[in-house]
């Protein structure tokens, strides 16, 4: 799964039925697979959005210790 959302993040284009077949092979469900690509979606898109606007946590956020 992991090296999916890797290849998924760093390079779509090349995202193969042959990967998603590996992640079948691995026990993972149609469904499975694309709640980890929309998972791995959101989190790309929010951090792009945020990298553009300089967005940054506020300092109530970093006393929290996360």
């Amino acid at each position: 799964m992991l090296d999916f959302v890797t290849k998924l993040t760093e390079r779509p284009d090349t995202i193969l039925e042959s990967d998603r077949q590996a992640l079948r092979d691995a026990g993972f469900s149609n469904r499975a697979i694309f709640d980890i690509a929309q998972t791995a979606g959101f989190f790309a898109m929010s951090n792009r959005v945020a990298s553009a606007t300089d967005m940054r946590p506020n300092a109530a956020y970093h006393g929290m210790a996360r």
